[in-house]
């Protein structure tokens, strides 16, 4: 299934949950993260990513598994989502990163902050999702946090609703903040 933006019919579920992009508070020099294995290709691996907190809390997201297997994704309890895009690399890929204009195909899974619950998976329907970065056709949070990813990259991508979709939709609530976990599978052509 193919995401769509704000122009245009809105697709499926999977569809929409595909843009996930970084900007503001990238935490992508955060030292925070952490795995039980250094190695990216396929081993399990546990990652524990702490967000900025809007509230004083300690507030830090759980990510269960490497690159290439589904994720396990387990959000915190009683704090507040970040109020601006958060991109942090779990497993890092090598060559050029991604750019506006270019072909990307990725695995990813949606979970949404308010109840917890795993939306959607490419990983489940065992597709990649392919979109050209920056033309608008997924959500603004993929557009503008997935730029420079590499390939083999895994990333984290919390979106607030002004770059996911903001009014809801598609079994998405209105407000709602999307928690993606990407895999850059292939970048360009």
């Amino acid at each position: 299934m193919r995401l769509v933006g704000k122009v245009g019919a809105i697709g499926a579920v999977a569809a929409a949950l595909v843009l996930v992009a970084g900007c503001g508070s990238s935490g992508k020099d955060d030292k925070s993260a952490s795995a039980t294995s250094t190695t990216a290709a396929k081993t399990s691996q546990t990652f524990t990513v702490a967000l900025p907190s809007t509230d004083g809390k300690d507030c830090s997201i759980k990510v269960e598994g490497g690159f290439g297997e589904a994720p396990k994704i387990t959000l915190p309890d009683g704090c507040q989502p970040p109020k601006e895009l958060f991109t942090k690399d779990l497993v890092t890929g090598t060559g050029p990163g991604a750019a506006a204009g270019q072909a990307l195909s990725a695995n990813y899974t949606l979970v949404t902050w308010s109840d917890k619950k795993k939306l959607d998976s490419s990983f489940s329907r065992g597709q990649t999702f392919d979109l050209t970065l920056g033309a608008g056709k997924v959500i603004k949070g993929w557009d503008q946090g997935l730029v420079g990813i590499q390939q083999g990259t895994r990333r984290l991508l919390v979106i607030p609703p002004d770059l996911g979709y903001g009014q809801g939709g598609q079994g998405i609530k209105p407000n709602e903040t999307l928690v993606f976990v990407t895999d850059a599978v292939k970048v360009g052509k």
